[in-house]
């Protein structure tokens, strides 16, 4: 009778100590045969094939090259992503996992996160603009760029979903945790030109890029678009983690609508403090303050001396004021008048483009509620001052 044999417990202990061990071993069980050999060991001689062993002759056979959608429903870290974020009910696990599978880890479309993040990218821009756009109508277009990217841009995507708990997988497989982010990593030292074949049809042209071109040509960021012909062999961290998020809302769009995908953008993305005053860069206040009160009828700006102290110390301090008319526009101090004075424009021209209409300002998505209230239009601005 032929008795099974079997080997004591610390040694089926397979223990990894190097990088190069653990690949080693990873491509051993990737490529482990489905037929049992004389030398099968069973599980405390009840004849069961050890469940490791079941597990990498299943991956081998696997038509993926990322984790099957079954393996989504046995995941506890895809689960508890699932929980953290208070995601809807009807979003499934399995869409779920294929939002952590970049184009670089699987090419194939029906189970990478390619189009998800499409879908995502174009209505986390919508919601974002429009926020932006109705609660301070003012801003100029190189600011509301600006801000549209320090709201979703890459690396503020790749710091929330840190935040959320995502790990990336060192290498993408079928036999990973779908819980994973998986993504064809750079090789390190890898440069990332940013040069390429791009959309524009001046790309040609000597002259430089302006403001209305950059909003008819480029992206919500006002960057060039880059021609894409294929999948990446390989793509950065940021860009891998900004296309979950995408992808995360692309699909909760699709299982459980626009509103849920709106509140979602609300409760991570737009509920983030961003400073405003700090987005603006003025390269003459003084004449862009005058331009300003000529075009909306106001009196010319003269800036008068509020206060001073120390005009004959090391350190003075000259505090001015700009008026037009008896309506004080801003105030600024600096150690000069002539800085002083520039401040003073600074901030007249901030309390100018950083108008608000008031922190609960309506939206168009709004309507698309049921039983919306009816509309009352926003304030739309004439725009901002053209030199």
């Amino acid at each position: 009778m032929f008795t099974p044999r079997i080997r004591p417990c610390c040694s089926r202990q397979n223990i990894v100590h190097t990088p190069q061990q653990a690949s080693l071993q990873q491509q051993r069980l990737r490529q482990q045969s489905t037929t049992a050999n004389s030398d099968v060991i069973f599980e405390d001689g009840e004849g069961s094939v050890l469940e490791d062993q079941v597990l990498a002759t299943s991956r081998s056979n696997s038509a993926y090259t990322s984790p099957p959608p079954e393996a989504a429903l046995r995941s506890a870290k895809l689960a508890a992503l699932h929980a953290r974020l208070s995601l809807p009910k009807r979003l499934p696990l399995q869409t779920m996992a294929r939002t952590l599978v970049d184009g670089s880890a699987d090419e194939d479309t029906r189970v990478n996160n390619t189009s998800l993040a499409q879908l995502g990218s174009s209505i986390l821009s919508y919601h974002v603009s429009e926020y932006l756009l109705c609660k301070y109508p003012r801003l100029p277009m190189a600011v509301l760029f600006a801000a549209n990217h320090a709201y979703s841009g890459p690396k503020t995507l790749q710091l929330v979903a840190r935040e959320w708990g995502v790990e990336t997988a060192a290498a993408p497989g079928a036999e990973v945790d779908p819980g994973y982010l998986q993504f064809a990593k750079l090789v390190p030292g890898t440069i990332v030109s940013s040069e390429g074949e791009t959309t524009r049809p001046d790309k040609y042209a000597t002259y430089r890029r302006g403001l209305s071109s950059r909003v008819v040509y480029d992206d919500e960021f006002g960057d060039v678009v880059k021609k894409t012909t294929s999948v990446a062999a390989s793509v950065p961290t940021e860009s891998a983690y900004s296309n979950f998020v995408r992808a995360l809302i692309g699909a909760i769009s699709l299982h459980a609508g626009r509103p849920a995908a709106k509140e979602f953008i609300d409760s991570h993305i737009l509920s983030r403090h961003l400073e405003m005053s700090s987005l603006f860069a003025f390269k003459e206040p003084v004449r862009e303050l005058a331009r300003l009160c000529q075009r909306e009828g106001f009196e010319h700006p003269v800036a008068r001396m509020l206060s001073e102290t120390g005009r004959h110390s090391r350190t003075p301090v000259f505090v001015v004021g700009i008026f037009s008319g008896s309506d004080k526009l801003g105030e600024g101090s600096g150690p000069s008048l002539g800085e002083a004075r520039t401040r003073a424009s600074i901030a007249a021209l901030k309390a100018w483009y950083l108008y608000s209409p008031g922190r609960d300002v309506r939206v168009p998505s709004e309507m698309e509620a049921e039983n919306a209230r009816e509309w009352t239009p926003v304030h739309i601005d004439v725009g901002e001052i053209v030199h």
